[in-house]
């Protein structure tokens, strides 16, 4: 049996940017509060998260270009930065 396919439509980019924000907080507790034995292993940890949040946003900032709506307000603190500070570019 086949799965369906996914369906990307502005739920679905809702949980991605859930998903992203959820990344985003693991990340930090990883970077202040894990004890690691090196810092070589922490650089790792935060690597293979860093990755696997790239990829969020990649899709995210896809459906983004294909035209799926989506409320300001649900974007992830990170990336509201990165689209207010382009549109306060684009104003000046």
């Amino acid at each position: 049996m086949q799965k369906p396919a996914k369906v990307q439509d502005k739920y679905y980019l809702k949980s991605l940017h859930e998903e992203i924000a959820l990344f985003d907080r693991k990340l930090a507790h990883l970077a202040k509060y894990e004890v690691f034995a090196s810092e070589a292993e922490r650089d790792a940890a935060i690597g293979k998260m860093e990755t696997k949040r790239a990829t969020l946003a990649r899709t995210a900032q896809k459906l983004v270009e294909d035209g799926i709506e989506f409320h300001p307000s649900e974007l992830p603190r990170s990336l509201r930065t990165q689209t207010e500070s382009t549109e306060n570019a684009n104003i000046a």
